[in-house]
């Protein structure tokens, strides 16, 4: 049965946080792909996740750098449909076993935003369950009733050098 944790925070190191996790996996010989959610795409653009394949698969499928809340309706629509493109790669991705884990990153934050429903999540999630991937969601206020679901609920807090 695949393992759900979900690594949230009002502040910065949920992802680095899911990123060792994965390391510590491809390391081991597993296969994880990450789907990042309203970042934009300039994580994808440093080519540092690209050295990391092909045991870690990193993916955005949005098109702007901009905050999400900060764009137009029009392009909050636009954005709307690339992310839901990315929950059905992330659907694909459970669905045919491509991946040992399996992070979305910022995930809560669709929910959030009400771009999806948590039930889409929980759906989502029993895919995992189905499949025995494991999967890390991130992002900053959690559904009760998505908590329910986890197996692991790890607050991250990052303190200053």
């Amino acid at each position: 049965m695949g393992r759900i944790s979900i690594y949230s925070s009002d502040g910065q190191g949920k992802a680095p946080a899911a990123l060792g996790r994965a390391v510590w996996l491809a390391c081991s010989g597993k296969n994880v792909v990450v789907i990042q959610f309203l970042k934009g795409k300039a994580m994808d653009g440093s080519g540092f996740f690209r050295r990391l394949e092909p045991e870690i698969k990193v993916f955005c499928f949005e098109k702007t750098d901009e905050d999400f809340t900060k764009l137009s309706q029009e392009q909050r629509e636009e954005e709307v449909c690339n992310i839901k493109n990315g929950l059905a790669f992330a659907k694909k991705v459970l669905t045919t076993g491509e991946c040992d884990l399996l992070i979305l990153d910022e995930v809560l934050r669709l929910v959030n935003n009400h771009i999806i429903m948590a039930e889409d999540l929980k759906n989502l999630l029993g895919i995992g369950r189905e499949t025995e991937t494991d999967i890390i969601m991130t992002g900053t206020v959690l559904d009760d009733g998505i908590r329910a679901l986890a197996d692991e609920v790890v607050t991250v807090q990052v303190t200053s050098p």
